[in-house]
């Protein structure tokens, strides 16, 4: 199983972790710490997640995570998983 992230991802989360630890540093590691928990979950529960509200394609699924959505697409047969981006609902 592997779990990857596109350039879009990286670039939406790190942008969305200095806006937030301009207002509280503490409320920004937490906020990783369980992104980065999901994330690693994922797999085991990729079924549980709704289909994505942004594509037409049951691959594709949203994790919804304290007020963002973080759509990812499933390919079973090579057991990887690609972040596509991070967007605040």
């Amino acid at each position: 199983m592997k779990i990857l992230c596109t350039q879009t991802y990286q670039e939406q989360l790190k942008e969305i972790l200095s806006q937030l630890a301009q207002e509280d540093y503490n409320v920004t590691k937490q906020f990783k710490i369980y992104l980065d928990t999901i994330i690693i979950n994922m797999p085991t529960k990729a079924q549980k997640y709704k289909e994505s509200i942004f594509f037409k394609n049951e691959k594709i699924r949203d994790i919804d995570h304290q007020g963002f959505l973080i759509p990812f697409y499933m390919d079973e047969e090579s057991q990887t998983y690609l972040l596509l981006g991070i967007i605040k609902k």
